[in-house]
């Protein structure tokens, strides 16, 4: 009976908090509905992080956000562009609707920028390049980063050059596309460049090279640790099927 009153106590305590603070309603649900489980899933994932500056907690806060309200960024940046109509909420709602997937949208939101801005906006430019891309539109997209200025190498470099690459492979220009994949794999963060690298690799038949660079993703994915794997892990599965399938049919021969 008092374990019971206890948990009742503590569950209002937590709705309470969640009410004051303005957080998301969706965790009413998880508090009444599993009861201590959902108030520490609540403390763990929206009030620690607020007062623990801590780079795992904050991974781990973003991700159970993603996944118990996938739309927030997206109301969010859909809220500030009917309070202000600017180049920059334009912008913000482009990347919410892009990171959903959702490039049509996020075409029409970086269109809207481009032109509510005073010109000139060569970052917003590649963006939506990158979702022309992504919707099928190769060509466009090539003018359009054919159409931006040329920068010093650097990480911003690197990416359009990535964006370049995989567009150019979509093309079908495999040698440009392959010269550029060899320059931004030792150069880009992270791993998603050498498994679209790897990808391409596959699709042109080059076996060998693809299981090279899959055995880098997956040196650097054992230094990882599960909070960074877990960020993009449908990527590090793709890889790690891929690789063994390589491993698999190499040994079969």
């Amino acid at each position: 009976m008092i374990f019971l009153v206890a948990s009742m106590c503590v569950q209002l305590l937590c709705a309470v908090h969640v009410i004051r603070s303005g957080r998301s309603q969706i965790w009413l649900l998880f508090i009444f509905f599993f009861s201590l489980m959902g108030c520490f899933a609540y403390l763990v994932l929206e009030i620690l992080p607020a007062h623990w500056n801590n780079r795992h907690l904050r991974t781990a806060r973003s991700q159970a956000t993603v996944r118990v309200d996938p739309e927030r960024d997206v109301r969010r940046a859909q809220s500030a562009v009917e309070l202000a109509d600017t180049a920059a909420n334009h912008i913000a709602l482009g990347d919410a609707q892009a990171a959903r997937g959702r490039f049509e949208e996020a075409e029409r939101a970086y269109r809207t920028a481009l032109a509510l801005g005073p010109g000139g906006d060569w970052g917003t430019q590649v963006k939506l390049a990158g979702v022309l891309f992504e919707r099928g539109d190769s060509h466009q997209g090539l003018e359009l980063l054919n159409g931006v200025p040329d920068l010093s190498p650097g990480s911003e470099w690197d990416r359009r050059a990535l964006l370049r690459a995989r567009i150019l492979a979509d093309l079908g220009r495999a040698a440009e596309a392959r010269s550029l994949f060899e320059q931004v794999v030792t150069r880009i963060a992270g791993e998603e460049a050498r498994c679209h690298y790897a990808a391409f690799l596959l699709d042109q038949g080059d076996r060998s090279r693809a299981r090279e660079i899959l055995e880098e993703v997956e040196q650097r994915a054992r230094r990882m640790d599960r909070t960074q794997r877990a960020a993009q892990a449908d990527m590090y599965r793709w890889a790690s099927e891929r690789l063994n399938e390589l491993r698999a049919s190499h040994s079969a021969a």
